[in-house]
């Protein structure tokens, strides 16, 4: 007989608006705890430094946060003119210092260069490992290490606003692993300045955004009056861009015993035509069929020779609420 796991079988998403300060791994804690939840994890790690938009998957949630994590993202970001510091942010110390001011127009103009596939050489304060170890623990311990640019794509850079001639406030949309702070670096250099992130906040992760984040206060609101489940949102959230196909009970039975079903001729081609290159954590999810049962989501599958075979099943302990 199994091992009865701890905590309740909850399954969702839970877009947390992350506050300052507080890291990643401790806002994952603290929802479990709310909620009791058996398991829990994050879609994209959020410097202490910075708010906003925190995916937390529940239960049978944690298996979409692959694709969460490769999502598209949308950053607004402070930068403050006249100082570099260490780490690029508020946080580290000033390492170099210019009277420089740069007009807006200059920014403008200077940050077509850096939109679209690029090189960008990411932060020594980063969570990228250097033979085993994370690049923030040496640059923290004083070692200098040389990190390779790696290419980035970046879809968008906006100035929003230059509130004093000290600062400009900036959006910035892109894909994975790209650094808020390391543009802020390259984009001072280019414009012969010295910059860093006075504040930053991030406002989307692919279709979770800042219009369906709670705050703290208002989840803990939320568990006192009993309805933490109005926080929830669906399982298949993070998979809205992948073709859904609704399947039949006998189907969904099939699919979750690890067996293929068949696809009608022409479902089959209309998942072909909808195909496109997507890479999730290193593996082709470009066939990847979304199946849905009963308003809930039965599979990933993948679609090929006129069948869908189960790529993740989704196994479920409650009806969703």
């Amino acid at each position: 007989m199994g091992r009865r796991k701890k905590g309740d079988a909850v399954h969702g998403w839970v877009v947390l608006d992350k506050p300052l300060e507080m890291t990643s791994t401790q806002a994952v804690s603290v929802v479990r705890r709310l909620f009791n939840a058996q398991k829990a994890g994050h879609a994209g790690t959020l410097d202490p430094l910075a708010t906003g938009v925190l995916p937390i998957a529940l239960g049978e949630a944690t298996k979409t946060v692959p694709f969460a994590q490769e999502a598209g993202k949308t950053y607004r970001f402070t930068l403050r003119w006249g100082q570099s510091t260490s780490t690029q942010d508020a946080e580290g110390e000033v390492i170099a210092q210019s009277d420089v001011r740069p007009s807006t127009e200059a920014v403008r103009e200077a940050l077509k260069s850096f939109t679209g596939d690029i090189e960008q050489i990411p932060p020594q304060f980063s969570a990228i490992k250097i033979d085993g170890e994370r690049a923030y623990d040496l640059a923290r311990a004083g070692e200098t290490v040389a990190l390779k640019a790696r290419p980035v794509r970046i879809d968008a850079l906006t100035l929003l606003d230059a509130p004093s001639p000290d600062l400009c406030v900036i959006e910035m949309s892109c894909g994975k692993g790209a650094y808020v702070r390391a543009l802020a670096r390259d984009l001072a250099a280019a414009l012969g300045a010295e910059g860093h992130v006075a504040a930053l906040r991030r406002v989307a992760v692919g279709a979770f955004d800042t219009d369906a984040a709670v705050t703290l206060d208002a989840l803990r609101d939320l568990v006192h009056r009993d309805a933490a489940l109005e926080a929830l949102r669906p399982v298949e959230t993070a998979l809205d861009d992948i073709p859904a196909l609704a399947v039949t009970e006998d189907e969904a039975f099939q699919l979750r015993q690890g067996r293929p079903i068949v696809l009608p001729p022409r479902r089959a081609s209309e998942l072909r035509a909808l195909r496109r290159p997507r890479d999730i954590g290193g593996k082709d999810y470009s066939k990847a069929v979304l199946a849905m049962g009963r308003d809930r989501a039965v599979a990933i599958g993948e679609a090929r020779a006129g069948k869908l075979s189960p790529v993740r099943v989704f196994q479920w302990e409650q009806e969703p609420r």
